[in-house]
Protein backbone atom coordinates (compact mmCIF):
# COMPACT_ATOMS: atom_id res chain seq x y z
CA UNK A 1 0.00 0.00 0.00
CA UNK A 2 1.56 3.56 -0.85
CA UNK A 3 1.98 5.66 1.98
CA UNK A 4 0.34 9.36 2.21
CA UNK A 5 3.78 11.52 1.23
CA UNK A 6 3.76 9.02 -2.14
CA UNK A 7 0.04 9.74 -3.27
CA UNK A 8 0.51 13.64 -2.16
CA UNK A 9 3.42 14.05 -4.61
CA UNK A 10 1.23 12.24 -7.11
CA UNK A 11 -1.60 14.80 -6.75
CA UNK A 12 1.13 17.76 -6.80
CA UNK A 13 2.68 16.85 -9.56
CA UNK A 14 -0.58 16.19 -11.25
CA UNK A 15 -1.53 19.68 -10.71
CA UNK A 16 1.47 21.35 -11.91
CA UNK A 17 1.56 19.29 -15.18
CA UNK A 18 -1.89 20.61 -15.53
CA UNK A 19 -0.76 24.45 -14.60
CA UNK A 20 2.04 24.16 -17.37
CA UNK A 21 -0.48 22.88 -20.33
CA UNK A 22 -2.99 25.51 -19.03
CA UNK A 23 0.10 28.08 -19.37
CA UNK A 24 1.47 27.17 -22.50
CA UNK A 25 -1.97 27.94 -24.53
CA UNK A 26 -1.35 31.69 -23.29
CA UNK A 27 1.12 34.05 -23.59
CA UNK A 28 1.56 34.38 -19.97
CA UNK A 29 0.70 32.04 -17.07
CA UNK A 30 -3.10 32.64 -16.04
CA UNK A 31 -3.92 34.50 -13.15
CA UNK A 32 -5.64 33.19 -9.68
CA UNK A 33 -9.16 33.58 -9.96
CA UNK A 34 -10.81 36.50 -7.75
CA UNK A 35 -13.30 34.37 -5.13
CA UNK A 36 -16.11 36.16 -3.85
CA UNK A 37 -18.52 34.43 -1.01
CA UNK A 38 -22.26 35.65 -1.26
CA UNK A 39 -24.32 35.28 1.67
CA UNK A 40 -27.35 36.53 3.73
CA UNK A 41 -27.95 36.63 7.46
CA UNK A 42 -31.84 35.26 6.89
CA UNK A 43 -32.99 33.38 3.82
CA UNK A 44 -35.63 34.70 1.73
CA UNK A 45 -33.80 37.65 0.69
CA UNK A 46 -33.24 36.73 -2.90
CA UNK A 47 -29.68 35.76 -2.88
CA UNK A 48 -29.33 32.92 -5.06
CA UNK A 49 -31.22 34.87 -7.72
CA UNK A 50 -29.04 37.77 -6.99
CA UNK A 51 -26.52 35.60 -7.41
CA UNK A 52 -26.96 33.80 -10.75
CA UNK A 53 -28.24 37.56 -12.71
CA UNK A 54 -24.63 39.03 -11.02
CA UNK A 55 -22.79 35.87 -12.64
CA UNK A 56 -24.78 36.59 -15.87
CA UNK A 57 -23.76 40.12 -16.29
CA UNK A 58 -20.01 39.64 -15.09
CA UNK A 59 -20.00 37.08 -18.06
CA UNK A 60 -21.26 39.22 -20.56
CA UNK A 61 -18.73 42.06 -20.03
CA UNK A 62 -16.33 39.68 -20.35
CA UNK A 63 -15.05 37.79 -17.68
CA UNK A 64 -15.51 33.70 -17.23
CA UNK A 65 -17.75 33.18 -14.14
CA UNK A 66 -18.31 29.96 -12.74
CA UNK A 67 -20.46 29.61 -9.48
CA UNK A 68 -20.21 27.03 -6.61
CA UNK A 69 -23.31 26.70 -4.89
CA UNK A 70 -22.66 26.01 -1.30
CA UNK A 71 -25.86 26.24 0.19
CA UNK A 72 -26.61 22.89 1.97
CA UNK A 73 -30.35 22.92 2.49
CA UNK A 74 -31.47 24.90 0.05
CA UNK A 75 -28.68 24.25 -3.15
CA UNK A 76 -31.09 25.70 -6.62
CA UNK A 77 -28.63 27.63 -8.52
CA UNK A 78 -29.25 24.69 -11.36
CA UNK A 79 -33.16 25.35 -10.18
CA UNK A 80 -32.93 29.37 -11.21
CA UNK A 81 -30.96 28.56 -14.96
CA UNK A 82 -33.63 26.35 -15.54
CA UNK A 83 -31.15 23.24 -15.69
CA UNK A 84 -30.49 20.07 -14.51
CA UNK A 85 -27.40 19.24 -12.52
CA UNK A 86 -25.96 15.63 -13.23
CA UNK A 87 -23.39 15.54 -10.93
CA UNK A 88 -22.15 17.31 -7.63
CA UNK A 89 -19.45 17.31 -5.56
CA UNK A 90 -19.88 14.30 -4.13
CA UNK A 91 -18.66 12.80 -7.36
CA UNK A 92 -15.85 14.57 -6.52
CA UNK A 93 -14.86 13.04 -3.07
CA UNK A 94 -16.77 9.52 -4.03
CA UNK A 95 -16.79 8.79 -7.35
CA UNK A 96 -13.42 9.70 -8.85
CA UNK A 97 -14.79 12.26 -11.07
CA UNK A 98 -12.54 15.54 -11.82
CA UNK A 99 -13.77 19.49 -10.96
CA UNK A 100 -14.02 19.68 -14.88
CA UNK A 101 -16.01 16.65 -15.24
CA UNK A 102 -19.15 18.28 -12.85
CA UNK A 103 -19.06 21.62 -14.15
CA UNK A 104 -22.20 22.60 -15.64
CA UNK A 105 -22.81 24.86 -18.88
CA UNK A 106 -25.25 27.83 -17.84
CA UNK A 107 -26.41 30.84 -20.01
CA UNK A 108 -23.88 33.17 -21.61
CA UNK A 109 -20.66 31.15 -20.99
CA UNK A 110 -21.55 30.98 -16.93
CA UNK A 111 -20.52 27.30 -15.46
CA UNK A 112 -21.66 26.18 -12.38
CA UNK A 113 -20.84 22.83 -9.70
CA UNK A 114 -23.67 22.07 -8.13
CA UNK A 115 -22.55 21.62 -4.31
CA UNK A 116 -25.58 19.23 -2.78
CA UNK A 117 -24.36 16.50 -0.41
CA UNK A 118 -20.93 17.63 -1.41
CA UNK A 119 -20.74 20.54 0.89
CA UNK A 120 -21.77 18.65 3.72
CA UNK A 121 -19.27 16.07 3.15
CA UNK A 122 -16.24 18.06 3.20
CA UNK A 123 -16.41 18.41 7.20
CA UNK A 124 -16.04 14.20 7.18
CA UNK A 125 -12.87 14.49 5.36
CA UNK A 126 -9.54 13.63 6.56
CA UNK A 127 -6.62 15.87 6.28
CA UNK A 128 -5.01 13.72 2.91
CA UNK A 129 -8.75 13.78 1.08
CA UNK A 130 -8.54 17.72 1.99
CA UNK A 131 -5.45 18.25 0.15
CA UNK A 132 -6.70 15.86 -2.95
CA UNK A 133 -9.58 17.98 -3.11
CA UNK A 134 -7.68 21.38 -2.25
CA UNK A 135 -5.64 20.25 -5.82
CA UNK A 136 -8.89 19.26 -7.87
CA UNK A 137 -10.50 22.56 -6.69
CA UNK A 138 -7.55 24.64 -7.66
CA UNK A 139 -8.00 23.39 -11.16
CA UNK A 140 -11.37 25.90 -11.44
CA UNK A 141 -8.11 28.83 -10.76
CA UNK A 142 -7.25 28.55 -14.44
CA UNK A 143 -11.02 28.23 -15.92
CA UNK A 144 -11.99 31.00 -14.40
CA UNK A 145 -11.66 35.06 -13.38
CA UNK A 146 -14.08 35.19 -10.98
CA UNK A 147 -15.64 32.49 -8.98
CA UNK A 148 -18.52 33.32 -6.86
CA UNK A 149 -19.66 31.47 -4.32
CA UNK A 150 -23.37 30.94 -3.02
CA UNK A 151 -23.88 30.02 0.49
CA UNK A 152 -26.54 29.10 2.86
CA UNK A 153 -28.30 31.77 5.16
CA UNK A 154 -27.93 32.71 8.63
CA UNK A 155 -24.99 31.87 11.17
CA UNK A 156 -24.63 28.13 10.84
CA UNK A 157 -21.22 26.98 10.97
CA UNK A 158 -21.31 26.02 7.20
CA UNK A 159 -22.15 29.35 6.45
CA UNK A 160 -19.53 31.00 8.37
CA UNK A 161 -16.91 28.48 7.82
CA UNK A 162 -17.22 29.40 4.10
CA UNK A 163 -17.12 33.66 5.23
CA UNK A 164 -13.92 33.19 6.88
CA UNK A 165 -12.34 31.24 4.37
CA UNK A 166 -12.99 34.04 1.93
CA UNK A 167 -11.04 37.40 1.45
CA UNK A 168 -14.77 39.08 -0.49
CA UNK A 169 -17.76 38.90 0.93
CA UNK A 170 -20.99 39.90 -0.43
CA UNK A 171 -24.15 40.44 2.33
CA UNK A 172 -27.36 40.44 1.05
CA UNK A 173 -30.51 42.11 2.85
CA UNK A 174 -33.56 43.53 1.97
CA UNK A 175 -35.71 46.50 3.71
CA UNK A 176 -37.19 44.51 6.36
CA UNK A 177 -36.61 45.07 9.71
CA UNK A 178 -35.60 41.25 10.70
CA UNK A 179 -33.78 40.95 7.44
CA UNK A 180 -31.26 44.09 8.56
CA UNK A 181 -31.32 42.83 11.98
CA UNK A 182 -29.99 39.06 10.22
CA UNK A 183 -27.45 40.88 8.90
CA UNK A 184 -26.03 42.97 11.51
CA UNK A 185 -25.69 39.55 13.58
CA UNK A 186 -23.88 38.26 10.68
CA UNK A 187 -21.53 41.06 10.69
CA UNK A 188 -21.24 41.16 13.96
CA UNK A 189 -20.43 37.31 14.13
CA UNK A 190 -17.89 37.88 11.68
CA UNK A 191 -16.25 40.73 13.42
CA UNK A 192 -15.08 38.48 16.05
CA UNK A 193 -13.13 36.33 14.00
CA UNK A 194 -12.19 38.94 11.41
CA UNK A 195 -12.85 42.36 11.69
CA UNK A 196 -10.86 43.50 8.65
CA UNK A 197 -13.19 41.12 6.51
CA UNK A 198 -13.74 42.83 3.37
CA UNK A 199 -17.54 42.73 3.37
CA UNK A 200 -19.55 44.85 0.60
CA UNK A 201 -23.73 45.22 1.42
CA UNK A 202 -25.97 44.45 -1.12
CA UNK A 203 -29.95 45.88 -0.42
CA UNK A 204 -32.50 43.79 -2.67
CA UNK A 205 -36.09 44.36 -3.02
CA UNK A 206 -35.86 48.37 -2.28
CA UNK A 207 -38.91 50.56 -3.28
CA UNK A 208 -36.27 53.54 -3.50
CA UNK A 209 -33.07 54.93 -3.90
CA UNK A 210 -33.38 56.68 -0.97
CA UNK A 211 -34.84 53.52 1.06
CA UNK A 212 -31.86 52.06 -0.22
CA UNK A 213 -29.27 54.56 1.08
CA UNK A 214 -30.90 55.08 4.13
CA UNK A 215 -30.37 50.98 5.08
CA UNK A 216 -26.62 51.17 3.34
CA UNK A 217 -25.70 54.30 5.63
CA UNK A 218 -27.63 52.97 8.26
CA UNK A 219 -25.65 49.69 8.62
CA UNK A 220 -22.05 50.87 7.81
CA UNK A 221 -22.49 53.64 10.62
CA UNK A 222 -23.58 51.19 13.17
CA UNK A 223 -21.42 48.51 12.25
CA UNK A 224 -18.46 51.33 12.41
CA UNK A 225 -19.40 52.83 15.58
CA UNK A 226 -20.03 49.20 17.60
CA UNK A 227 -18.09 47.05 16.15
CA UNK A 228 -15.54 48.47 14.29
CA UNK A 229 -16.41 47.29 10.94
CA UNK A 230 -15.82 49.03 7.63
CA UNK A 231 -18.72 48.18 5.56
CA UNK A 232 -18.81 48.57 1.58
CA UNK A 233 -22.10 49.82 -0.11
CA UNK A 234 -22.02 48.00 -3.49
CA UNK A 235 -25.50 48.48 -4.67
CA UNK A 236 -29.06 48.01 -4.40
CA UNK A 237 -31.82 46.11 -6.28
CA UNK A 238 -35.06 47.35 -6.75
CA UNK A 239 -38.64 45.80 -6.31
CA UNK A 240 -39.45 44.88 -9.94
CA UNK A 241 -42.29 42.95 -10.96
CA UNK A 242 -39.73 41.41 -13.40
CA UNK A 243 -37.95 39.43 -10.72
CA UNK A 244 -40.59 36.85 -9.83
CA UNK A 245 -41.94 36.61 -13.10
CA UNK A 246 -38.61 35.15 -14.31
CA UNK A 247 -38.10 33.15 -11.14
CA UNK A 248 -41.04 31.15 -12.14
CA UNK A 249 -40.21 30.78 -15.84
CA UNK A 250 -36.37 29.94 -14.64
CA UNK A 251 -35.46 31.98 -16.97
CA UNK A 252 -32.47 34.98 -14.94
CA UNK A 253 -34.05 38.32 -15.10
CA UNK A 254 -31.02 40.14 -17.11
CA UNK A 255 -31.52 37.88 -19.96
CA UNK A 256 -35.69 38.17 -20.33
CA UNK A 257 -36.10 41.58 -19.10
CA UNK A 258 -33.48 43.46 -20.16
CA UNK A 259 -34.21 46.83 -19.81
CA UNK A 260 -36.54 46.36 -16.44
CA UNK A 261 -35.02 48.36 -13.33
CA UNK A 262 -34.21 45.21 -11.72
CA UNK A 263 -31.43 44.82 -14.77
CA UNK A 264 -30.10 47.95 -14.40
CA UNK A 265 -29.31 48.04 -10.66
CA UNK A 266 -27.35 44.28 -11.57
CA UNK A 267 -25.30 46.03 -13.89
CA UNK A 268 -24.59 48.95 -12.26
CA UNK A 269 -23.45 46.46 -9.24
CA UNK A 270 -21.35 44.42 -11.69
CA UNK A 271 -19.27 47.89 -12.89
CA UNK A 272 -18.30 48.75 -8.98
CA UNK A 273 -17.30 45.46 -8.30
CA UNK A 274 -15.21 45.16 -10.87
CA UNK A 275 -13.68 48.63 -10.59
CA UNK A 276 -13.30 47.96 -6.86
CA UNK A 277 -11.17 44.57 -7.61
CA UNK A 278 -8.90 44.24 -4.61
CA UNK A 279 -9.54 47.21 -2.54
CA UNK A 280 -9.13 46.30 0.76
CA UNK A 281 -7.45 43.04 0.17
CA UNK A 282 -3.53 41.65 0.47
CA UNK A 283 -1.90 38.50 -0.05
CA UNK A 284 -2.58 36.50 -2.82
CA UNK A 285 -6.04 34.85 -3.51
CA UNK A 286 -7.81 32.04 -5.76
CA UNK A 287 -9.55 28.99 -5.40
CA UNK A 288 -6.52 27.09 -4.15
CA UNK A 289 -5.79 29.96 -1.10
CA UNK A 290 -9.62 29.64 -0.31
CA UNK A 291 -9.89 25.87 0.02
CA UNK A 292 -7.01 26.07 1.82
CA UNK A 293 -8.02 28.35 4.31
CA UNK A 294 -11.49 25.58 4.59
CA UNK A 295 -9.94 23.02 4.53
CA UNK A 296 -8.22 23.99 8.03
CA UNK A 297 -11.47 25.86 9.87
CA UNK A 298 -12.75 22.04 9.45
CA UNK A 299 -9.99 20.77 10.91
Amino acid sequence: MRDQAEKLREIINDIKSYSKESASLTAAPPAEARVITITSGKGGVGKTNFTVNLAIKLSQMGNRVIIIDADLGLSNVDVIMGKMSKYNLSDVLKNDKEILDILEEGPCGVRFVSGGSGVQDLVKLNKMQLVDLLMKLGKLDYEADIILIDTGAGLSDSVLSFVHASKEVILVTTPEPTSITDAYALIKTISNKDAGKNIKIVVNKVESEIEANHILEKLKAVSERFIGMKLISLGFIMNDSCVPKSVKIQQPFVLNYTKCEATKNITDIANILLDTKGAGMSGSSGLKMFINKLSNIFS
